[in-house]
């Protein structure tokens, strides 16, 4: 690892020689100059010069364990995260890491996914550098039944992260984050569970952070877009992942201390399908229409209809053009 001689680096503010360096770390001057090789090929920009050592300008904006964690501040979520360039799926590599005993808390990060999927096995577009397809594995006291509004809790976490960079969140039933019709997140939630306990959580979520419009598939560019779009400019993404981070961190522990309650009212806040004229297609294949009214204690969507209200646990909701 080559994260002792980049916190040197950091802590100097300036320039530090190879051989002060070795000094403090116990090492050889060609032992530090490796690690410096190994930082530059991360991405990281450092610059020497004869008599005064390194000097570090800047970091690069990857997905790994030394920039998430430095100065991430939270008691549960990301005190273990394992970063990877490429995955078939985060959520299968921490389903396996789950069952075979990982921390709750314990966060997977990719730079981007192969196979990556969201509500009803669709594929979601993961490509490199882009974007933030991370996964987060809890262990919950709550009932199983209670674990699909941690999908919810997840949606509310994004939405909080997007407020420190300026930008109001919409959320549609139940998990996906939109700005001017089109998607900017998805939210997957797997859970292994007996009758009376859950075993793990297991949230994944992908968020299209630098993907210009050009950079998504032809058929994909009318339903999706990115923060970028949103705010105009790029956004640094491992600044983005600790604000989600530290939002997920702190809906949880209150989650723990006070059941889902204020999780539920924090998503109405951020909700765009309540009030709208609605068409839902379930999981049989069953289509109505009718007005969202509220989410109820369970996070189903409450559809006033012509015939009375239905309740919906699952499905394809679509907000309707108003006549």
């Amino acid at each position: 690892m080559s994260s002792d001689v980049l916190e040197l680096l950091r802590a100097a503010g300036g320039y530090i020689s190879g051989e002060k360096m070795a000094e403090r770390l116990g090492v050889t001057r060609a032992a530090v100059w490796k690690k410096i090789a190994a930082l530059r090929d991360a991405g990281y920009d450092i610059s020497s010069a004869p008599r005064s050592g390194y000097i570090l300008h800047a970091a690069p904006d990857r997905l790994i364990e030394a920039e998430i964690t430095r100065g991430l501040g939270t008691e549960l979520i990301g005190q273990k995260i394992i970063c990877y360039d490429v995955v078939d799926s985060t959520n299968l590599i921490l389903k396996d890491l789950a069952r075979d005993g990982a921390e709750n808390g314990m966060v997977v990060v990719a730079d981007s996914q192969g196979t990556g999927r969201g509500r009803m096995e669709r594929a979601f577009f993961s490509p490199p550098g882009k974007g933030i397809w991370v996964s987060i594995l809890l262990r919950p006291t709550f009932l199983p039944q209670e674990a699909p509004k941690c999908t919810l809790m997840a949606a509310v976490a994004v939405a909080r992260a997007m407020e420190k960079f300026g930008l109001r969140a919409a959320i549609k039933w139940p998990n996906d984050i939109m700005y001017d019709g089109r998607k900017l997140v998805g939210i997957l939630t797997e859970m292994s569970a007996e009758m009376d306990r859950v075993n793990y959580v297991v949230i994944g979520t992908g968020i299209n952070v630098n993907i210009a419009p050009e950079d998504f598939p032809e058929e994909l560019r009318a339903v999706a877009t990115s923060l970028m779009q949103m705010k105009g400019e790029p956004l640094s993404r491992v600044e983005f992942l600790q604000e989600f981070l530290r939002a997920m961190d702190v809906l949880y522990a209150d989650v723990q201390r006070e059941g889902f309650a204020p999780v539920l009212a924090a998503w109405r806040s951020y909700a765009v399908t309540l009030g709208q004229n609605v068409r839902v297609i379930g999981p049989v294949g069953e289509e109505f229409e009718g007005i969202a009214a509220d989410i109820d204690e369970e996070g189903a969507l409450l559809i006033d209809t012509a015939t009375g209200q239905r309740r919906v646990l699952a499905g394809d909701v679509s907000i309707r053009p108003k006549q």
